[in-house]
């Protein structure tokens, strides 16, 4: 019994330092972010579940425990010291093994969520990255006129026509 209350303390330390490093960005959050999405691959997804349903599966034995031992304190009008142990050790059973179940939510979440963002920023840069061409074209002047000689349907030549255009009036008003 003590064996156990030992490994639910390692497991939500771990779970804790491994939601630490995934909050905030340090090296080590690319690292933790590879080796989370190694887990999910292949028979990982399998095995969390299956550790999951064994974790909570014993959480409910845990509950039945205790209120079985409520139970028994109740009906014979008096608390045994036995039954106050093992209902503290129920107890803080039950707690670390909710506590850890909550925490592997929670690092999946942000594993989830990191993910997302990373996923996000990347297709925006994709997309602001036209944009900045687009405004050194809209500074870039007579440059960036001369490029386009050619009317066509793409983004930079549309631009450029009424530059063009606009330059060819002031010339023809200008020789004539």
């Amino acid at each position: 019994v003590a064996e156990m209350i030992q490994l639910l303390f390692t497991l939500t330390l771990a779970e804790i330092i491994v939601i630490l490093i995934l909050l905030f960005r340090t090296p080590l959050r690319k690292v933790e972010i590879m080796v989370l999405d190694r887990m999910k691959q292949g028979r990982g997804p399998v095995m969390a579940k299956t550790v999951a349903a064994t974790l909570s599966a014993v959480l409910f034995s845990s509950l039945y425990s205790i209120s079985k031992i409520q139970k028994r304190s109740v009906d014979a009008g008096s608390v045994n010291p036995t039954d106050q142990v093992l209902l503290a050790n129920h107890l803080l059973e039950a707690s670390l093994m909710g506590f850890s179940l909550f925490l592997a939510l929670m690092i999946d979440r942000l594993h989830y969520y990191i993910k997302e963002i990373y996923l996000l920023r990347n297709s925006l840069s994709g997309i602001t990255r036209p944009m900045e061409d687009y405004g050194s074209m809209k500074t870039g002047g007579a440059d960036a006129t001369k490029s386009s000689g050619n009317e066509g349907t793409s983004a930079t030549t549309t631009i450029k026509q009424p530059e063009s255009r606009s330059i060819a009036v002031k010339r023809a008003k200008g020789q004539g």
